[in-house]
């Protein structure tokens, strides 16, 4: 069974679906590796570290969509509005695809993929259990762009983040506040840490505060409480307009006081909370920094510019978007262990296991047979049942 791994196309993307080091992995099981010419060069794998470790080399992207059995990308068309549907002509009825295709954005993309007779694998849809663990790739781009945060506030903020003891005095350190404690909120908690900041963490979720603690954070306490917090996946729920309200009321003297506020509040298929107000903005001090990641849903700042940085009221405010790319070495190495772990599971004796009595790959099959068959999925589009699980 041939794995082709094309360049990714979105503009600016520097990472890479697998990594040479996975290869000799995927060869033992029975895999062929086919990649395009140049795939990982900008995040640091050249493609002779592919032919080194036994992948075959392809001169373009048809020829790499031509001959494989299995397309692995990491922005598919869902998540790459931008150039994804150029892929869509070479997909073929069969033809597994797996990335991230963001299916609870837009039910035309999701059903233009399915029309393509493609049999897709959405790894957002991943399960949140142990025995998935290892397939995470939500999680690890999740603490790729929690370190890189941090990396990108300290560099705008104009203040140093460790407490120094100098001849010209001793030096605070800087304060940063983290919203939202998910996975990202997390690895930027400890990534401001270990740069000598005092951190402080706020989440709905009363659970997260033995997290934040455990990591050397404050875990900011508001009087409100919020109606079942969190879902079966462990993923915050949204609540309604009173709630964020009251939270945003609370916030505002946090928020005053922090040097760097990061925000990362996103609510799987659905827009961004405002947590942040341009009034709570105007408290802050002039220099302070807001990095919202959750800027490509709409940002949870009233004033994000998504994918662009601006002053407001004297603080920086940074939209960026794509994060992960902007450390595409080990993004891509993480990326690409989660994959291998997710190709093994799917692919035994050169066959494609499409057990739906199991749960990881239930839970991630997206479309088949041209249809959405992914059960949450047609739910949330408003869409029927399936005739049978996993499918339409």
């Amino acid at each position: 069974m041939i794995v082709g791994i094309p360049k990714e196309s979105y503009p600016g993307e520097r990472r890479v679906a697998l990594v040479p080091m996975v290869i000799p992995s995927l060869t033992k099981a029975g895999f062929e590796v086919l990649v395009e010419a140049g795939a990982g060069v900008e995040a640091g794998y050249p493609d002779a570290a592919y032919v080194e470790k036994g992948a075959k080399i392809a001169s373009d992207r048809a020829a790499v969509f031509a001959a494989a059995d299995i397309v692995v990308q990491i922005l598919c068309y869902g998540s790459n509005e931008i150039t994804g549907k150029a892929d869509m002509p070479l997909l073929r009825k069969g033809q597994v695809l797996i990335g991230f295709l963001r299916p609870l954005g837009s039910r035309e993309i999701v059903e233009q993929i399915a029309a393509t007779g493609a049999i897709s694998f959405s790894v957002e849809l991943m399960p949140r259990t142990t025995r998935a663990q290892s397939m995470d790739a939500l999680s690890s781009m999740a603490t790729v762009c929690g370190y890189k945060a941090v990396i990108l506030a300290a560099d705008t903020l104009p203040r140093l983040f460790p407490m120094l003891t100098t001849a010209a005095g001793t030096i605070t350190p800087a304060r940063v506040l983290v919203i939202g404690a998910g996975v990202a909120g997390l690895q930027a908690i400890a990534t401001a840490r270990r740069l000598g900041a005092v951190a402080s963490a706020y989440d709905l979720r009363p659970a997260a505060k033995e997290q934040v603690q455990s990591l050397g954070g404050r875990f900011v306490e508001l009087p409100i409480e919020a109606q079942d917090a969190q879902d079966a996946r462990g993923y915050a729920r949204a609540q309604d307009e009173t709630f964020y309200q009251r939270q945003r009321e609370l916030l505002g003297r946090v928020v005053a006081e922090s040097d760097i506020v990061i925000t990362a509040a996103v609510i799987p298929g659905k827009k961004s909370p405002i947590l942040v107000t341009e009034e709570m903005v105007k408290g802050m001090a002039p220099g302070s920094v807001i990095l919202d990641l959750a800027s490509e849903r709409g940002g949870n700042c009233e004033l994000t510019v998504a994918g662009e940085t601006v002053v407001r009221h004297g603080v920086t405010i940074i939209g960026r978007i794509n994060v992960a790319s902007g450390v595409p070495y080990h993004a891509s190495q993480m990326y690409a262990r989660n994959v291998t772990s997710f190709l093994l599971h799917l692919v035994k004796d050169g066959k494609l296991q499409l057990n739906l009595e199991d749960e990881i790959t239930r839970e991630t099959l997206l479309t088949r047979d041209g249809e959405i068959v992914h059960a949450r999925v047609r739910e949330f589009f408003g869409m029927p049942a399936a005739a049978t699980p996993g499918r339409a």
